[in-house]
Order: C-alpha cells, then structure tokens, then sequence
C-alpha cells in the first residue's frame, strides 16, 4: 500500500479524503495537522498522524511518504502563508524525498483572479502554487472544483480542463476525485476543472 500524506486532514474536506484512503485497498492515509489535539480523532480510528504547521517547517514530513494530497487552506485569512507558501514548502519537501504524485486541490478562477473582487487574494495565492507545482517536475494533478457543497457525492462529475461555465459540487465528490487523481494512470501533470455532472469519477479520472 501506498502510504499518501493529506494535508488539511482536519479540514472537512480533508476528513472525507482521509476516510476514503483508510477504506481504500491501495492507499494508507497519514493524516497531517496542525495541533496536539487534533491528533486524536485519526488515531483512535487507527490513521497514523504527523504534527506539522503549513506556516513553519515541513520539510520532514515526506519521509516515508509515496504521494501527496494537498487540500489544506487558511479558510481566506492567511492566504499567502498557508494557501500559497505552506504549499509551496511542501512542493519543496516532495521534491527532495522523490515523492511519487501530488494531487492539489485547487479552485475555478485561479486562472483569473481578477475576475473576484472577494476572492482575488486567495485565487492569486492559489495561482502561484499551482503553477508552482507545474513547474516544479513533480508528477501532478491540479484539481479546480465549482463552489463546494455539503450535499450528499453522487460519485459524478463533470470535467474538462477548461468547463467555461460555474456550477456547484460536494465536498464528497471532490474528496473522491482527488483520491482517483492518486493513481499512477490518472490526469498525470494535468490540470482540470470539475463540477457535478453525470459521468463516473473513476471514468472520468483514470485514463
């Protein structure tokens, strides 16, 4: 099994990529988190955890480590320091352990941030990591979902690497796309845009 880092672990997109990893035949989750505290919730359902801050070192978090899912964020209010440096610190710790795959997640207007006149901070932040990451001879995937819903996955989507058009999607089917992006076969070095839509993740995915 492929032991995967997910950082954002706590987050509530993160729990859901994290639970999915665990019930995966393929994947073993290492959840990353912030806080002391936060450790016990994975741990007592036997994820392993490693206590690291985006906004310090985490150069020693990729030992061990086969791929990564980065779906951390500052929740708007340290964009630069978390959204875009906190990746990037990351991006550099992958890189020096080989680490095979990194699955960011992303968001739709990160290739205009100007278009937002609430969101231009965080997409401009989310643009230099993404293009970061694409520069940086990682194997990747960029995944850019529509506005995130608590809605119940239906395990569908829509993609295109361009959809030219906004919509919604849940969390659970975003938390599902990222871990289908993990697969050796799967959107490699490829950015892409999904929203709710009618085709299978996996057949979406896996190409």
């Amino acid at each position: 099994m492929e032991n995967i880092l997910v950082a954002g672990a706590n987050g509530t997109t993160g729990k859901k990529i994290v639970n999915l990893l665990q019930a995966s035949e393929y994947f073993n989750p290492i959840a990353m988190v912030r806080k002391e505290s936060q450790k016990k919730q994975f741990e007592d359902n036997s994820v392993t955890t490693i206590l690291a801050d985006l906004e310090g070192d985490v150069s020693f978090t990729t030992e061990n480590i086969d791929k990564i899912i980065f779906a951390a964020g500052s929740g708007g209010k340290k964009v630069e320091a978390v959204d875009q440096e906190g990746a990037m610190k990351l991006i550099d710790a992958a890189k020096k352990t080989e680490v095979k795959k990194f699955v960011m997640l992303s968001s739709m207007g990160v290739d205009n941030p100007e278009s937002s006149n609430t969101l231009k901070d965080y997409l401009q932040a989310k643009q230099n990591a993404d293009t970061y990451l694409a520069e940086s001879a990682l194997p990747y995937s960029i995944v850019r979902p529509g506005s995130l819903t608590n809605e119940k996955g239906k395990g569908k989507i829509e993609k295109s690497n361009k959809l030219n058009k906004s919509g919604e999607i849940s969390r659970d089917d975003v938390a599902e796309t990222l871990v289908y992006a993990l697969y050796d076969a799967a959107a490699v070095n490829n950015t892409f845009e999904i929203i709710a839509g009618s085709t299978l993740i996996k057949e979406a995915i896996i190409q």
